[in-house]
């Protein structure tokens, strides 16, 4: 397996060597839809409230966070032109206005701060990619979303993450979606532009990139998995791995991540292995999941990217990812279309994490810093960490009429920690309302 790309040469080799291997590329692409005829347009009207309740005191002293903001989500998605290669164009813009939020309570992540302590009361961004098609391959070059084990773009704020490079993405092989890519920017959910970094827990690589590559194998049958292997330039080697089972009612999920330094290893010495199991079983409207996750290691386990961990217990808060942490997680999910509600779903879930020790992280990496004003090693978390997390989750998506697509999402967060876990005692709301328009074929 290939284990890191180091520059933009990589997949562009590995699209044309897939395209020399399938001679019959010419007839797929030339029987698909053209430029236009397969071009969608999609605009997203996101409307976002978040208030956060700090029980003690946050990083920023800050007592109490909460913002709300108009989002406008546009993408444009083209079809590729005839030939034996198609050309194509993927493009996004993105508007962001402020509606209620004073300098006393900035930074819930909706809306960028500027250098007085206050929200802007707009931003805006926009950006896009090329794109090549041989058969069932494409490679494309430049601002998009991310989908990975490894390396994931989060969309959980008012505007969605973005990363700048090469994903290729191949379905040559019937049950096999090969995936391979290099990124050297990083575009923040409160950002109008890319960064040449990227931050973890621990993690701050501002030079350089990520680069991945894997597969998600046997997609057709009830048996699945994945295997995939990233490189964070001087920073780690990680590697993912995947085994599921789905059938009647019933899904089982097992995940492992193993990560090493490598290079300059930026953020220090790190050996860490971490995993997860879960198990859902749905009766009816109702569904129940156990979860259990473990972090082997005496670092945290890191990653960049706001979804790049696929780990069980990684909530809507917490991802339990403590070095040496042990979590539980117990989840009830209740459908009420079977009670003349469709559209309606309720989730609630507790999560609760012990056993956590950052003490014996590497002194001097990033996980524990040297701190020049005491003269001493400060490490992320102490010995004896602990803390849990409740979810409650009501979603609503209107099912036809003029507001078909309309959706409501309402959740309460609570989260409480003891002082080695070193995380905050926080009490969260989020009112979402969203509603897509849909454009195209034109």
């Amino acid at each position: 397996m290939i284990l890191s790309l180091q520059d933009f040469r990589a997949p562009i080799a590995l699209f044309f060597c897939l395209l020399a291997n399938h001679a019959p590329a010419e007839e797929s692409v030339q029987g698909a839809e053209g430029f236009f005829e397969g071009s969608t347009l999609g605009v997203l009207s996101r409307n976002f409230y978040l208030n956060s309740d700090y029980r003690s005191p946050s990083p920023t002293g800050k007592n109490y966070k909460a913002e709300w903001a108009q989002g406008f989500i546009s993408a444009f998605e083209s079809g590729f032109t005839p030939g034996t290669v198609g050309f194509g164009l993927d493009a996004h813009a993105f508007a962001g206005l402020k509606l209620d939020g004073g300098k006393g309570h900035s930074g819930t992540g909706l809306l960028p701060v500027g250098s007085d302590g206050r929200s802007e009361s707009n931003y805006s961004s926009g950006g896009g990619a090329i794109k090549l098609k041989a058969s069932n391959t494409t490679l494309a070059f430049g601002e998009m979303e991310v989908e990975s084990p490894v390396f994931d773009t989060a969309d959980k704020r008012l505007q969605p993450e973005y990363a700048t490079g090469f994903l290729l993405n191949s379905r040559e092989i019937d049950g096999m979606n090969l995936q391979a890519g290099h990124f050297t920017a990083f575009k923040n959910q409160d950002s109008a532009s890319g960064k040449g970094n990227f931050f973890g827990y621990g993690a701050n690589t501002e030079a350089g990139g990520i680069s991945f590559v894997g597969a998600d194998l046997f997609t057709q049958s009830p048996v699945g998995g994945a295997l995939y292997a990233s490189d964070l330039t001087d920073t780690w080697h990680q590697y993912y791995g995947n085994l599921h089972f789905k059938q009647s009612g019933v899904f089982l999920d097992a995940n492992l991540y193993h990560t090493r330094d490598t290079g300059q290893a930026l953020a220090g010495a790190i050996d860490n292995t971490a995993y997860s199991l879960s198990g859902k079983y749905a009766l009816g409207a109702h569904g129940f999941t156990l979860a259990y996750q473990k972090v082997d290691g005496d670092t945290p386990f890191d990653f960049v990217g706001g979804d790049s961990i696929y780990l069980a217990n990684s909530i809507k808060y917490a991802d339990f990812n403590g070095a040496h942490e042990r979590s539980w997680q117990v989840r009830y999910d209740l459908d009420l279309t079977a009670f003349g509600i469709p559209g309606l779903k309720f989730m609630t879930r507790y999560v609760t994490g012990d056993q956590i020790d950052g003490t014996h992280a590497p002194q001097g990496g990033a996980y524990n810093p040297f701190e020049p004003a005491t003269g001493t090693f400060v490490p992320q978390q102490g010995a004896g960490g602990r803390h849990w997390e409740r979810d409650i989750d009501l979603h609503y998506v209107v099912q036809s009429g003029a507001a078909k697509g309309l959706s409501l999402q309402l959740s309460h967060v609570s989260h409480r920690a003891n002082a080695a876990q070193a995380g905050d005692d926080i009490d969260r709301v989020y009112v979402v309302i969203q509603y897509p328009l849909n454009f195209g074929p034109f």
